[in-house]
């Protein structure tokens, strides 16, 4: 009888053991996807690239770097929904339109928001 409930007690305690590991992971949600998403990370990436330079006046850099920040992000929006990934893509798409006008501090206050919003991802 001894055995049968060591034997019970390793399986609830295996059992206890998978199931919370389940749920710390599950309870992570979606906070690895940057690191698992490498467009995401691009699209950080550039974004940045556009603030810096729209913060040296550089409106065509701010658009240049935006646009591709943009795509990566629409790539990365076709693998995951997120709100501060559809969040990013309209900042993006302000910063290259201001950009794109040659309103390189409105443009860059954009890109900031974007790099703000795809950080949270």
């Amino acid at each position: 009888m001894s055995v049968l409930l060591k034997n019970v007690s390793l399986l609830v305690v295996a059992l206890s053991m998978m199931v919370f590991a389940g749920c710390a992971s599950y309870a992570g949600g979606s906070g690895g996807a940057k690191a698992e998403n490498p467009h995401v990370t691009e699209a950080i990436t550039h974004a940045q690239e556009a603030a810096n330079h729209g913060g040296m006046g550089h409106a065509d850099a701010v658009v240049t770097h935006a646009e591709v920040s943009l795509e990566h992000a629409q790539a990365a929006g076709k693998e995951m929904t997120n709100p501060h990934l559809t969040a990013g893509i309209t900042e993006l798409g302000e910063a290259i339109a201001h950009g794109k006008a040659g309103h390189a501090d409105v443009a860059t206050k954009h890109a900031n928001s974007a790099v703000m919003h795809l950080k949270q991802i």
